[in-house]
């Protein structure tokens, strides 16, 4: 797809696709786990608007080793690295030439790719390999045209050591010994191409759905993920086809810095949210909503990244209500609501816009809970004011418009207006929409939700062995404070959160624990931050260490020697919290 001349330049690419635009890549690459990194080539298809223009990529820490057209050397040069977007690789063209190859290596330290020893994995006898490729990520591991607005195909040849599976966020044609060669025929950004490498096995859960996961969680996680096919046909209720053929998800181990990544066909997801009660499975109704808001319409830049989560996170607790009814629907909007307050008060007014203005800064930084929750209030309202049947068409339209594009906030504003607003001007009339999109704060007009399970708890009641985990978070979150350690004492004497298994509600408590230095629960605060490495639970907990003295001394302990597990986007976010250089 060609870019738009007229839109605003994506100020995290270096790319020219306006005069030079990559149309599909050919990937061949081997695995080598001892020096940790992927060496091999990358072929770029082309087309070329500018006869005379050269070729410009993104490339972060990559080692250029050769560059050709047509089997005869070209010349190109590396630029400068800059911290936050890396190096461009000018290629000058030959005449008529449409196709380039580069060969190159990784470093072992690429920002988007993260090696494991075999002692990280669940299995504990073979290492493993994740890729990481939001926000500009993919640049560390493959020389591209790295921007959410430039889309293309691609294919990939991987070899793998003997014995380990290689899975890519695409169609798999072939496995042939070592290589496992792969096929995305439909176009997508350079952030939605994925890589995993490991001892791996799968269960099928439905007709076009498999989990794979290292063989000692993979029955824990076939059953929590279950319902998958359910969420599938419920979201094409809504807002028609499943455009990807195969939705199959990547159990990862848990050093893995997020909740989930929506790579298409094969959603990445962390083993923190395996709870046994299938309370957490929001988070495979988000990743798989970005099949639709996200993936097949995609913001063009960073800037515009409320439009892929805001109405992704929408489209999550739609399906939620949808699956497992409307109080559980209800409990998720009630702690989003609190999550977002939390973060207007600390944060700038800058960094409460959902249009939110990145200029030098690392896009990673505008992943808050802003685009996602302010974004999805957005939505609600508007759903409000035209009904959901309404709003629905609406979205169904916008999916089947926009498919396959990446589109900036003006564009999807314009077609909001076009396609709703005109309809409907009377209910139109009073939505402010340049004070949700360009303004800080909520405004007064954000619909709020209400939970009668989370009243009760309100009212006095006392936790129960029915609960779920958003009524562990609720009465966690609530408890007044100061906790006395009396207190503490007797809540894990009756319930042992310190040793809960489930993630959601030990992360919380440890939270707690650390606030009111409730002494019983520092081995496992020790061990937690030592297994787990997703990165919003390591920013909670470290931040609480971080507030006193001899938590800060606990911190920085407990960092020095669990920094190592962490994957690089994690171990950036967390040197900022503890102050560490370097």
């Amino acid at each position: 797809m060609k870019t738009s001349g007229t839109r605003e330049r994506d100020l995290h690419s270096y790319a020219e696709p306006e005069r030079v635009l990559v149309t599909h890549c050919s990937l061949s690459l081997t695995a080598s786990f001892e020096e940790r990194i992927l060496r091999g080539s990358a072929r770029l298809a082309i087309e070329r608007a500018d006869a005379d223009a050269p070729l410009i990529l993104d490339t972060r820490a990559l080692q250029i080793e050769a560059v050709t057209c047509a089997g005869e050397p070209v010349e190109f040069a590396l630029a400068e690295h800059d911290p936050i977007l890396g190096s461009a690789l000018s290629i000058s063209l030959p005449v008529g030439a449409d196709l380039v190859e580069i060969r190159y290596a990784t470093s072992p330290e690429a920002s988007g790719l993260q090696w494991l020893n075999p002692e990280q994995t669940a299995g504990k006898k073979h290492p493993f390999l994740f890729s990481q490729s939001q926000s500009i990520h993919a640049r560390s591991w493959i020389p591209l045209q790295d921007s959410p607005g430039i889309r293309f195909t691609y294919d990939a040849q991987i070899e793998a050591p003997a014995g380990l599976m290689a899975l890519m966020s695409a169609r798999e044609e072939r496995h042939e010994g070592v290589t496992h060669s792969f096929v995305m025929d439909l176009a997508v950004p350079a952030y939605l191409i994925a890589i995993a490498i490991g001892e791996l096995e799968f269960a099928v859960v439905g007709p076009r759905t498999r989990v794979y996961a290292e063989p000692p969680v993979l029955a824990s996680a076939a059953h929590e993920f279950e319902d998958t096919e359910r969420l599938i046909q419920t979201v094409e209720k809504l807002y028609g086809p499943y455009r990807w053929g195969r939705y199959d998800l990547l159990i990862l181990p848990p050093s893995f810095p997020f909740g989930g990544m929506e790579n298409p066909c094969l959603t990445f997801v962390t083993p923190t949210v395996i709870a046994g009660d299938k309370s957490l499975v929001s988070l495979i109704s988000h990743e798989l909503a970005h099949s639709w808001s996200g993936n097949l319409v995609t913001n063009a830049t960073w800037r515009d990244f409320w439009l892929n989560e805001g109405f992704t996170t929408y489209l999550e607790n739609r399906i939620q209500e949808e699956v497992y009814g409307l109080e559980q629907a209800l409990m998720e909007l009630v702690l989003d609501w609190r999550d977002l307050e939390k973060e207007l008060r600390e944060f700038p007014p800058a960094d409460q816009i959902l249009h939110i203005d990145l200029t030098g800064r690392d896009p990673d930084e505008g992943c808050t809970h802003i685009p996602y929750i302010k974004g999805a209030l957005f939505l609600r309202l508007l759903e409000q004011a035209f009904g959901r049947d309404e709003f629905d068409r609406f979205l169904r339209t916008y999916f089947d418009h926009f498919a396959f594009q990446s589109v900036t906030t003006e564009e999807a504003l314009a077609y909001l207006r076009s396609e709703l607003f005109a309809r409907f001007s009377g209910k139109a009339a009073g939505i402010a929409v340049g004070e949700w999109v360009n303004q800080p704060g909520l405004p007064a007009s954000a619909p709020r939700a209400r939970s009668p399970r989370f009243e009760h708890i309100a009212e006095g009641a006392g936790p129960s062995k029915s609960w779920k985990t958003q009524e562990w978070l609720e009465f966690l979150q609530t408890l007044p404070r100061p906790v006395s350690s009396q207190k503490m004492a007797e809540i894990d004497g009756q319930w042992n959160l310190t040793n809960s298994g489930n993630y959601e509600i030990l992360a919380e408590w440890l939270g707690l624990t650390i606030q009111t230095a409730y002494a019983p629960a520092m081995g496992r605060l020790n061990a937690f931050l030592h297994e787990v490495g997703r990165t919003r639970m390591l920013r909670h907990l470290y931040a609480e260490m971080m507030k006193t003295p001899s938590g800060q001394t606990m911190a920085r302990a407990i960092y020095a020697t669990a920094r190592r597990g962490y994957h690089p986007m994690a171990q950036t976010a967390i040197d900022r919290i503890v102050r560490r250089e370097g």
